[in-house]
């Protein structure tokens, strides 16, 4: 990760590093390290560059921490009918919008 006036540039638009894989393509990878859906070799291209990349690997741990407070929070817990019927409605309403473009 370049540092510029002493800030981490954004992740995201470096895609200048070694270890086979960029930037960009850790960023959108994370989640599946994170799910253990990735394959072995997969995993070892993300691990060397997140050991290499102190941007990328603050971005991982932003994640990490994400996925565990998630699941600390919503552990059993069900959503109120009222919410998942709004929740369906928007999301029905946004594939209209979509749709219609």
């Amino acid at each position: 990760m370049s540092e510029s006036a002493g800030r981490p540039s954004d992740p995201r638009a470096d895609d200048s590093h070694s270890h086979g894989i960029g930037c960009a393509e850790v960023i959108a990878e994370v989640w599946t390290l994170l799910d253990g859906e990735c394959t072995p070799e997969a995993k070892e291209r993300l691990r060397q560059h997140l050991e290499a990349c102190p941007g990328c690997f603050q971005h991982y741990g932003i994640e990490e921490r994400l996925k565990a407070l998630i699941a600390t929070k919503c552990t059993g817990e069900k959503a109120p009918e009222g919410l998942k019927e709004r929740l369906r409605l928007e999301i029905r309403r946004t594939t209209i919008i979509r749709g219609g473009e």
